[in-house]
């Protein structure tokens, strides 16, 4: 999928270029308010519930002309997500929970349905789409003893170990694609407000550190430690006798996703003024 999208963009470039010779360009910059959610194996379907966390950043946008721009976003947030608030049994009684951190640097190209530039009152109002691609880091954790430790140097699910979910653990940078829709409109003759739900494709399933199956917890605290083997199986309601190592603790068959969804205030930077023929500076 990843091959498929970069030569789509490859594609279209050229395109989007010749037409956007043909118009005057500007640019803006500016401040990025709202919130930051995630979709996985600890919040399932949930959008906009009780795990949406504050989130900000800088946007910076090109404007090849008025159909047609460019995006440069430095986005931070938060991310978690808690069985405990599950409405599902087999949730309630896995009873994992995590929070992380989450920063993303991301290139995007942005398509107006109508004609849209800051300042001009005949043009001041389009809905747009957009998608892209971007880079961004995470880090798990979970709470022990009272404390939030960090998960992912754990290995939970007995990566690196034999029989292990894999060979080593997962990356904490990664990469994603955002994808989302809003509408801009003008608020004066320099600035311009933006608001878009975007949502972001990513190639994980451990922003949540929960993936794969149950390792066994005696393996886990005798190479990792009690900590480890405490925070891989947080099961309750369970028979004592009855493990639970091999069975399934998240869907596999599934990527995390992650949402970045908010208000953008830009200011455009000041035009060159048009000179007549014949006038030099």
């Amino acid at each position: 999928m990843k091959k498929h999208f970069f030569i789509l963009i490859s594609a279209l470039l050229p395109a989007f270029t010749g037409f956007a010779q043909q118009h005057k360009k500007s640019a803006e910059i500016g401040l990025f308010l709202g919130g930051s959610y995630y979709i996985g194996d600890l919040n399932p379907l949930g959008h906009f519930n009780q795990f949406t966390k504050p989130a900000g950043g800088i946007v910076y946008r090109y404007n090849f002309n008025p159909r047609l721009a460019a995006r440069t976003n430095l986005f931070f947030g938060a991310i978690e997500g808690d069985d405990s608030f599950s409405n599902s049994p087999s949730q309630l009684q896995r009873n994992l929970h995590f929070k992380s951190n989450i920063y993303e640097l991301s290139e995007q190209l942005e398509f107006n349905f109508l004609d849209y530039k800051i300042g001009d009152d005949e043009r001041g109002f389009s809905p747009y789409i957009f998608g892209g691609f971007a880079g961004f880091k995470f880090n798990p954790q979970a709470k022990f003893s009272g404390n939030w430790v960090d998960l992912q140097p754990l290995g939970t699910e007995g990566q690196g170990l034999p029989g292990g979910a894999s060979k080593r653990k997962y990356k904490l940078m990664q990469i994603s694609l955002p994808f989302g829709f809003g509408v801009k409109a003008n608020l004066s003759k320099n600035i311009g407000i933006s608001i878009e739900w975007g949502m972001r494709k990513t190639f994980t399933d451990y922003l949540d550190d929960v993936s794969n199956r149950y390792y066994d917890p005696a393996v886990l605290f005798a190479k990792r430690g009690p900590m480890t083997a405490q925070l891989s199986d947080q099961s309750i309601g369970t028979d004592p006798n009855f493990s639970n190592v091999g069975r399934q603790r998240g869907n596999p068959t599934t990527k995390d996703w992650y949402s970045f969804t908010g208000i953008a205030l830009t200011v455009k930077f000041k035009e060159k003024r048009k000179l007549c023929p014949g006038v030099y500076k």
